[in-house]
């Protein structure tokens, strides 16, 4: 199922931005979770892990008759049910459907968990470039696809201890997601991008990329690096790299309140898509 439209960020319609989220939870489920289209959503499941991150439906696209839209999201709660999971929504204001959807929810006894923006590569937009030489000969640059042996185990250890550093990860669950970059490195759509200063790993992006389309996730930089442009870095190529793949939608998500890395993503070309999607959890 290639990618729809024409890749220009302003003449998105309901029906592509759908299709990114089918996209988006693709790209989450390559390692045993499960993709399900619903017909007026698309549901990820994980059957191993309750965390929401991984079961939630989005893409959605239900009725607007009041009665109709409290039997569909009755049923959509008792799937969710039926999966021992919370039930976890992410709307997108602007193209999902019915149009207060996020009001409804609300109403409904849904809690909003806070918000994301989704920011796709605009063509026509061009990008500022880094602040700094990265050609410099302290800084090595790594795409990390199809790797084996040492190589890979030295690579997922390195973007493991990237991504435990930027984001906190307790230190128990590092050598878990060592093992799940190991066994992405065997998948065609994984690649990731690895920044080291002096043979030490300082930043690094992910990118999945199928379909015509590139989804960049997993950006992060360890604290003792930050601020000196090796995540935007990371970003850029992993972006560059996407386009050269041929992608024609290219695009991530972001906090709405991380104002640095919102800035980050507009300098190189990156807009919002819709208004700010609330994280919305079944309480």
């Amino acid at each position: 199922m290639e990618a729809p439209g024409t890749g220009h960020p302003a003449q998105l319609d309901a029906a592509t931005s759908r299709w990114l989220a089918w996209h988006e939870a693709r790209s989450h489920g390559l390692l045993g979770r499960s993709v399900r289209p619903l017909g007026d959503a698309v549901m990820l499941y994980d059957p191993n892990d309750r965390e929401p991150f991984w079961n939630r439906v989005a893409g959605i696209a239900w009725p607007d008759d009041p009665e109709a839209f409290d039997r569909r999201l009755l049923e959509v709660v008792a799937l969710f049910a039926s999966l021992d999971r919370t039930p976890h929504v992410w709307p997108l204001p602007g193209f999902d459907e019915p149009a207060d959807l996020v009001a409804r929810l609300l109403a409904a006894g849904f809690d909003d968990a806070g918000s994301g923006l989704l920011m796709a590569l605009d063509p026509d937009r061009p990008s500022s470039r880094p602040g700094f030489d990265h050609m410099r000969p302290d800084v090595s640059i790594e795409r990390v696809h199809h790797m084996s042996g040492p190589g890979a185990n030295r690579a997922a250890r390195g973007i493991s201890v990237v991504l435990a550093e930027a984001f906190g990860v307790e230190s128990y669950r590092v050598r878990a997601m060592e093992e799940e970059t190991l066994a992405l490195l065997g998948l065609d759509e994984f690649h990731a991008v690895l920044v080291s200063i002096d043979g030490e790993p300082a930043a690094t992006a992910r990118r999945t990329t199928f379909a015509g389309a590139s989804y960049l996730s997993s950006i992060g930089t360890r604290p003792a690096f930050q601020g000196r442009g090796f995540g935007r870095l990371a970003t850029e190529i992993a972006m560059q790299d996407a386009i050269a793949a041929g992608s024609r939608w290219t695009y991530l998500g972001v906090f709405e309140d991380n104002l640095v890395a919102r800035r980050m993503y507009e300098a190189l070309g990156f807009v919002v898509l819709g208004g700010p999607a609330p994280d919305l959890l079944f309480r």
